[in-house]
């Protein structure tokens, strides 16, 4: 399994990393609020932890869906967030134009699934010398994400991470095949689970999700071997402004890490055998 890390994060070691924040930067305040609250809860636990907040959001439901607050201001509220709370940065792009600006502020550049077979994007991505994450797409069988790895490593990518977000099952829903969590694994990257996305069910005027299977989808990723979990947690969910159904409540994260390192504990031992 390949090791690196992401500012002082490490990635693909003996413990679990977390990548986690809420799913668009709505203010600046909201971010520091969640970063601290998510850094102090995974510190206590030993947890390398990275940031994540999508500066844009390209892929909505509705024109209706809030898309950011614009580029400037909020990739300055993450690099406030770097800045102030002192820890690495992940965010979204999806376009080769975005990455430039991304990279500045960012130490992790992320491609969405719906664009994780775009090979001019993953080439720029990887050539930023960024650390890259790429969401397995929903229509992807596991075993392609060995062509993504290829072309972000002949990019010159050196540190790549997988993350599984949901298989489309029909219309308007998501199912997660924990085979595919085992075959990521096999291909020599850390292999990442998203807990909210998975529980998204598209479509509509807003996505909808089912919140409620969070903890146990994570016990059995966790338990299939992952390297590290990204969720998105908010402090009022319900109410937040992109993926309202999904993002785990701020208050709810401290249970959720000690579930996953209990399961994890039980099965450290035959994962690095």
């Amino acid at each position: 399994m390949k090791r690196f890390t992401i500012g002082a994060a490490e990635i693909g070691g003996r413990r679990l990393f977390a990548l986690a924040g809420p799913c668009v930067v709505e203010s600046a305040d909201l971010c520091l609020r969640v970063a601290e609250k998510l850094k102090a809860a995974c510190a206590a636990r030993e947890l390398p932890f990275v940031f994540k907040a999508s500066y844009r959001k390209a892929n909505r439901s509705s024109a209706k869906s809030f898309e950011g607050l614009g580029a400037d201001e909020a990739l300055a509220a993450l690099a406030r967030v770097k800045r102030e709370i002192g820890v690495p940065i992940l965010t979204d792009v999806h376009e080769t134009t975005e990455v430039k600006a991304a990279a500045e502020v960012a130490d992790c550049l992320q491609v969405p699934a719906f664009l994780a077979r775009q090979s001019a994007l993953l080439r720029a991505c990887a050539a930023s010398g960024r650390a890259v994450n790429v969401k397995k797409g929903q229509f992807m069988a596991p075993g392609d994400m060995e062509r993504v790895i290829e072309k972000v490593t002949a990019a010159g990518g050196e540190r790549l991470m997988l993350t599984e977000r949901g298989t489309t099952f029909g219309y308007g829903d998501l199912v997660v095949d924990m085979r595919g969590l085992v075959i990521m694994r096999e291909l020599g990257w850390p292999v990442v689970f998203d807990a909210t996305h998975s529980l998204q069910q598209p479509g509509g005027e807003v996505t909808g999700g089912l919140r409620e299977f969070t903890f146990p989808l994570m016990r059995a990723a966790v338990a299939c071997g992952v390297n590290g979990l990204f969720f998105e947690a908010h402090p009022d969910p319900d109410h937040a402004l992109s993926d309202a159904a999904t993002q785990l409540p701020l208050d709810r994260v401290p249970a959720f890490l000690d579930e996953a390192l209990r399961v994890h504990e039980a099965v450290r031992e035959a994962l690095h055998a």
